[in-house]
C-alpha cells in the first residue's frame, strides 16, 4: 500500500525533519520519500490541516484479555482499540487463563500478533500462575517474546523472591514491572483511605500501602543493580522516592495512568463504579503531583492501564464492582485536554520514545529509508468516546461523552493505514 501524507508536521527528535511541515511518502512499509511537495500516486491520500506525525506510540500496561477472558476483550478488539487510540505497540498483561507463566501461552499471543494491525508485546510472569511462590520460566518466555515481566494485578509481595527475580533478569538485562501495591494494608479497601471514604463509608486504601512497596523495591532494584518500572502510581511521596532514586543513579522508570491525572477521590461520591480502580484515585493533591510529575519529567510515559470488564461486573453495588476501566482509545486525549501547554516533544517522550529506551524496542526515527511505523494525530482535534463509536469490547470507562481536546487520525503501521 502507498499512503501519502500532506503537510504533515513532523514531531521526532531524532528526525533531520522534526518541527518541519513537509510531506511524507510510504511506500511497501518503508518511508521512501520526505519532501515540501510529493506528487505521487497512493492508495490513501491524506491532506487535512493540524496533522502531526510521530513515531507510534507504546503503551506499557493493558489487558487484553484473551486467552480465557474473551468476553470482556480478545487480542483482536483490544487491537483495535489500541489503533484507534494512536498506538502501535501494547505490553499485554499475564492475568490470563492460561497465566501467561510459560513459552507456549508467550508464543500463541505473539503469534497471533502477527495477522494485527498492531505489534503486540506480552509481558510474561514473575511467578508461577502468579502466586508469589516460585519463579516462573522467565529466561524461555524472554526467547519466545516476552517483552517484560510482571504478575500484572497481582503484584509480588515477598521482597525475597522479588529480588531472585531482579538478579535473574539482569542476565538479559530484562526489566520487571510491578504496581506498587502492599495486599497486605488495607486489604478489604474499597478507594483511597481519607475523609472521603469515611463520608461514603467505604473500606480505604491507604497510601502507605503503595509507598512501602515502592520504597521496598527500589532498594531491591538498587541492591540487585538490577531494572525496575513502577507503573500506576498514584502519590506525591511516591513521585518523591522515585525522584531521588534517579537522582542517585537506581535503574527506576515509573509511568502513570490518564484517569489518575484527570479524576481524584473527590470524583467517586456518587459511587461511580467506573472510577473503581487499584491503585485507587488519590487526594487533589496527589493528583496535582502527579500532573508536575509530567511537566518536570520525573514520569516517564504514559500507561493506559487498559482494564476491560463486562456489565455485569460493573452495572452494580460500588462493594460488588470490579476494579479497572479500559483506557487506550482516550489516552492521548485525556492528557493532551491537560496539558495544552506542554510540548509535543515531550508528548512523544511519554507516549514512545521512553517507552521504546526502557524496554529495547527500535526507535524507528522518520527518516527515508526507514520502517514506516507512525502515529498520525491532532492537537486541536476533539475526542467523545461512547457506546457506539468505541472499538474495545467493554465500555466500561469513565471517559464516556466526555469531550476531549485531541485526537488520533490514525496510524501507519506493517504497511497499512488504520483509520481511527
Amino acid at each position: 500500500m502507498n499512503i501519502l501524507l500532506k503537510h504533515v508536521l513532523i514531531a521526532d527528535v531524532n528526525s533531520p525533519f522534526n518541527g518541519k511541515n513537509v510531506d511524507l511518502l510510504v511506500q511497501n512499509n518503508l518511508i521512501t520519500k520526505i519532501e515540501d511537495n510529493i506528487v505521487a500516486i497512493a492508495d490513501v491520500i491524506i491532506d487535512e490541516l493540524n496533522l502531526t506525525v510521530s513515531p507510534g506510540w507504546v503503551d506499557v500496561f493493558s489487558h487484553f484479555c484473551d486467552p480465557g477472558f474473551e468476553f470482556k476483550e480478545t487480542l483482536e478488539t483490544g487491537a483495535a482499540a489500541a489503533a484507534a487510540g494512536g498506538f502501535t505497540r501494547v505490553f499485554t498483561l499475564p492475568n490470563t487463563s492460561p497465566i501467561a507463566d510459560n513459552k507456549s501461552t508467550i508464543e500463541y499471543i505473539a503469534l497471533k500478533s502477527h495477522q494485527l494491525p498492531i505489534y503486540i508485546h506480552p509481558i510474561g510472569a514473575i511467578t508461577k500462575k502468579t502466586e508469589g511462590k516460585e519463579l516462573a520460566e522467565m529466561y524461555d518466555m524472554r526467547s519466545s517474546g516476552s517483552i517484560g515481566f510482571s504478575d500484572g494485578l497481582l503484584p509480588v509481595q515477598s521482597p525475597g523472591l522479588f529480588i531472585k527475580a531482579l538478579q535473574y533478569v539482569k542476565a538479559f538485562d530484562g526489566v520487571l514491572i510491578q504496581v506498587p501495591i502492599d495486599k497486605s494494608i488495607g486489604a478489604s479497601g474499597l478507594m483511597n483511605e481519607g475523609i472521603i471514604s469515611t463520608q461514603l463509608g467505604l473500606p480505604g486504601i491507604p497510601s502507605i500501602a503503595e509507598e512501602s512497596i515502592i520504597k521496598r523495591d527500589i532498594e531491591l532494584a538498587h541492591y540487585a543493580g538490577s531494572k525496575i518500572h513502577f507503573t500506576g502510581i498514584t502519590t506525591y511521596q511516591s513521585l518523591q522516592l522515585i525522584k531521588t532514586a534517579k537522582n542517585a543513579g537506581i535503574a527506576v522508570t515509573c509511568s502513570v495512568t490518564p484517569y489518575h491525572l484527570f479524576f481524584s477521590e473527590e470524583d467517586l461520591q456518587e459511587y461511580n463504579t467506573y472510577l473503581k480502580v487499584n491503585p485507587p484515585l488519590r487526594k487533589h493533591t496527589d493528583m496535582m503531583a502527579l500532573r508536575e510529575g509530567i511537566i518536570d519529567g520525573t514520569i516517564d510515559c504514559i500507561a493506559s492501564h487498559h482494564l476491560p470488564q463486562d456489565t455485569d461486573h460493573k452495572i452494580c453495588e460500588f462493594e460488588y464492582a470490579d476494579f479497572g476501566m479500559t483506557g487506550l482509545e482516550t489516552s492521548f486525549a485525556v492528557i493532551n485536554h491537560l496539558f495544552p501547554q506542554i510540548a509535543t516533544n515531550r508528548l512523544i517522550e511519554l507516549y514512545s520514545n521512553n517507552a521504546r529506551s526502557i524496554f529495547g524496542l527500535p526507535n524507528n526515527c522518520i527518516n527515508v529509508g526507514n520502517i514506516a511505523e507512525l502515529t498520525i494525530f491532532n492537537r486541536n482535534g476533539l475526542t467523545a468516546l461512547n457506546q457506539h463509536n468505541k472499538k474495545s469490547k467493554s465500555i466500561n470507562s469513565a471517559f464516556n461523552n466526555i469531550a476531549l481536546n485531541g485526537s488520533v487520525k490514525g496510524i501507519i503501521n506493517k504497511g497499512n493505514f488504520i483509520s481511527s
